[in-house]
């Protein structure tokens, strides 16, 4: 099998998981063997663009004329079985669809984001969550709030973008939704059923995991979608020291109140930007791990890695978060589905569950307000033995290489090369 992967990827500067995920998707593909053929560009070229190509930057995100030729060639030369789309902002555009389809090439792409609508590509804009482009023709509100790119004319580029290329997303030959809420938006796009798959991504396994460590982590970018200081104000609602420690990791434009947290509570550690090895202890020393979201999260790795670990994850409910979790049942293929016995474990001691806090199988979650994530934060704590093995198990059922390989692999199979008519 043959497989050419599409992606631009973001700067180097701008720590990108979703570049980390289309490495490790190529590595696990050609561990399997398959035969990848990267299509591979990257925002850092632009500063070193010749004068006649930045030229052509306004358009690119359209219809990129040399991205198009060079896909060509290589369709023309390799002949591959499917083409996988990741990122195609700004240097690839939606239009690589098109040429695929030309060469007779069926196109799968995996969605990351909400771009086929949203500019900005998470539905949040001064600090709450913002749908006010769905169903819109044109984003209108999205030039007027200058959603992308903090730009009014770069807006205006991508919301054109998105009217033009309805037509082209609409005739992918399969979409990959991360998750059962990508999956709920690309049917709402207009997507039928049969060219929705959800494959979630997965992390390397780390093996066995070590004895629960105490309290809890908090690992994703120091901004306001991502809800540190939703965090922070909850952890305030409870005494000094009465839930153990709270780690918090990353960096961003709330760094500054994750430091001022620090100085005044000592239960409060800020731990910085980790690497792989940080990340690991970090992990480790704790017993449970909050994702706390302010957006519809698409698939925060962070929840990933903590159930690979064995630590369960206590989460806002948006986005991709209760599905990770498995709080959200009727959504789940069979067998995925919440632990029978989770009820028993989940408030310690076969407590009854709180009123406002679900339960999944490898967590829980709660509405984004501060009064609910305080209440559910002593339910975690004395929680967090009982569902650890859960939380494992659904890793290693659900999110391992192995198995998130091997349906990405039935993905590309169950495609011919007879494209749907662009």
């Amino acid at each position: 099998m043959r497989i050419v992967v599409a992606h631009n990827r973001y700067r180097e500067a701008q720590p990108s998981g979703e570049n980390t995920i289309v490495d490790s998707e190529i590595a696990q593909l050609t561990a399997a063997g398959v035969e990848v053929l990267p299509f591979i560009r990257s925002s850092d070229e632009i500063p070193s663009m010749s004068k006649a190509a930045k030229a052509l930057l306004p358009i690119s995100p359209i219809w990129a004329p040399r991205a198009q030729h060079d896909l060509s060639r290589l369709l023309t030369e390799h002949r591959p079985d499917v083409l996988h789309l990741h990122n195609p902002y700004p240097l690839l555009s939606p239009w690589v669809v098109r040429t695929a389809h030309r060469h007779g090439v069926p196109v799968v792409q995996t969605v990351h984001n909400y771009r086929q609508v949203c500019s900005s590509g998470i539905y949040f804009r001064d600090g709450v969550i913002c749908q006010d482009c769905k169903g819109r023709v044109l984003g209108v509100p999205a030039i007027k709030h200058r959603c992308y790119r903090d730009s009014a004319a770069q807006s205006a580029l991508m919301a054109t973008t998105l009217a033009v290329h309805r037509g082209t997303w609409r005739s992918v030959d399969r979409y990959v939704a991360l998750t059962s809420a990508i999956a709920d938006h690309l049917r709402d796009y207009g997507i039928p059923d049969e060219r929705i798959v959800v494959k979630p991504n997965s992390v390397p396994d780390p093996g066995r995991p070590a004895p629960l460590g105490d309290g809890f982590l908090y690992m994703a970018r120091l901004s306001p979608e991502k809800g540190v200081d939703l965090l922070l104000d909850a952890w305030r609602r409870h005494p000094v020291g009465a839930l153990g420690t709270l780690r918090v990791a990353g960096d961003g434009e709330l760094r500054p109140l994750v430091e001022a947290a620090a100085a005044e509570r000592p239960d409060v550690v800020y731990l910085g930007q980790l690497d792989r090895a940080g990340v690991r202890a970090a992990v480790e020393a704790s017993a449970v791990v909050i994702a706390a979201a302010m957006w519809h999260d698409v698939l925060p790795t962070v929840i990933i890695e903590a159930m690979a670990s064995g630590r369960p994850v206590l989460g806002t409910a948006l986005g991709g978060i209760p599905y990770l979790v498995g709080a959200d049942a009727p959504h789940e293929p069979a067998g995925t589905g919440p632990a029978e016995n989770a009820s028993a474990v989940a408030g310690g001691g076969g407590s009854p569950m709180p009123a406002g806090i679900g339960l999944g199988e490898a967590g829980w979650v709660v509405a984004p307000e501060p009064a609910a994530l305080a209440a559910a934060l002593p339910v975690a704590r004395a929680g967090a033995a009982g569902l650890a093995p859960a939380a494992r198990a659904r890793y290693e059922r659900t999110f391992h290489p192995d198995v998130v390989t091997k349906r990405l692999i039935d993905i590309y199979a169950s495609l011919s090369r007879t494209p749907n008519p662009v």
